[in-house]
């Protein structure tokens, strides 16, 4: 399989390959028949929202069933898989789950940002990963782009302080305090915006979702957690 190939599927989809490794013992992977442990593992994402144009004009964005994306995504990079011979994972419908953000900081540079999310030197925040997929075969990857955390040379972390109830600090993430305020009519601008700490990161500023789909993750957030307080 040539990655270029892998690209090209992916692209067409709006989605994109984010970086990739050869995984060893004690990286979380599922093992096969016959235990073979697999030979290449290839992150799939989004990058400042480019598959939202594709996705947005989808029939699972259309069809009123719930976890529109999560189905879009798994009968997209199924099928990517099928034709490439590949097993695809994904962070979501477990369990099991599957140590994304840990596969993710060994396949490219990124790193913990004061709120919780991975941010990425040249995308921010502003960045997300879908699936994965895992080859037997040992696949050449390009090497992994040397480069330091930028939240290491960010003095002011505005990120820490524009969230409206606190609910980011050195001590974590304060859910219950961000539910509490996005429920209420004065989380209006985080629901109709997107949540103000990572809109106040600096890095990559131009690659911020658009509306739409701002307002699609926050939804989708919130139903969520109301779920979870109410089963």
């Amino acid at each position: 399989m040539q990655l270029s190939e892998l690209q090209n599927l992916l692209t067409s989809q709006g989605l994109t390959m984010r970086g990739g490794f050869h995984p060893a013992a004690g990286d979380g992977l599922p093992l096969p028949a016959g235990g073979r442990m697999p030979a290449t593992l290839i992150l799939v994402g989004d990058v400042g929202g480019r598959l939202w144009p594709v996705f947005s004009e989808s029939a699972e964005a259309r069809d009123g069933a719930p976890d529109p994306l999560d189905r879009w995504t798994r009968r997209i990079v199924d099928d990517i898989a099928r034709r490439l011979v590949a097993m695809p994972l994904y962070p979501f419908g477990g369990p099991p789950y599957w140590p994304f953000q840990r596969w993710a900081q060994r396949a490219e540079s990124v790193f913990p940002s004061p709120l919780g999310i991975l941010i990425h030197p040249e995308h921010g925040l502003w960045h997300a990963y879908r699936a994965a997929l895992v080859f037997a075969e040992r696949i050449d990857l390009p090497p992994r782009a040397a480069a330091a955390s930028p939240c290491e040379s960010c003095a002011a972390k505005p990120c820490l302080n524009a969230c409206p109830v606190g609910a980011f600090s050195g001590a974590g993430f304060d859910v219950d305090a961000c539910t509490g305020h996005i429920t209420q009519a004065a989380g209006r601008p985080c629901m109709d915006g997107g949540c103000l700490a990572r809109n106040a990161c600096p890095v990559a500023a131009h690659l911020r979702y658009r509306v739409p789909q701002v307002r699609f993750h926050m939804a989708a957030f919130r139903k969520a957690r109301s779920s979870s307080l109410n089963p």
